[in-house]
């Protein structure tokens, strides 16, 4: 019999963390307590700790400062792609004259 994988929400995903972090529980605890897999719980505590070391780690940004990190990348990306489009048309337009 497989589980249905079901979707967690960082608040969650953070609560389970700090529980195996700051109380001290095991992870196999924490599973079996929450119903939760073992190795999704391991990801999730693997993603706090590199984002706490000041890593992206993998997956979905678990705390807000990263979640706020991620989206300031996101919009650099995209101005700094309108600044190259900028550039280019002012160029082309500077040919023209």
């Amino acid at each position: 019999m497989t589980r249905q994988r079901r979707a967690s929400d960082t608040s969650l995903k953070l609560e389970v963390v700090r529980m195996i972090k700051d109380q001290g529980l095991s992870v196999q605890n924490v599973s079996e307590t929450m119903d939760i897999g073992p190795t999704a719980i391991r990801r999730w505590v693997k993603q706090y700790n590199a984002e706490q070391n000041g890593q992206l780690g993998i997956g979905k940004p678990l705390t807000a400062e990263q979640q706020r990190i991620r989206q300031l990348e996101q919009e650099n990306r995209q101005l700094k792609g309108d600044v190259e489009t900028l550039k280019s048309v002012g160029l082309f337009a500077c040919e023209l004259k």
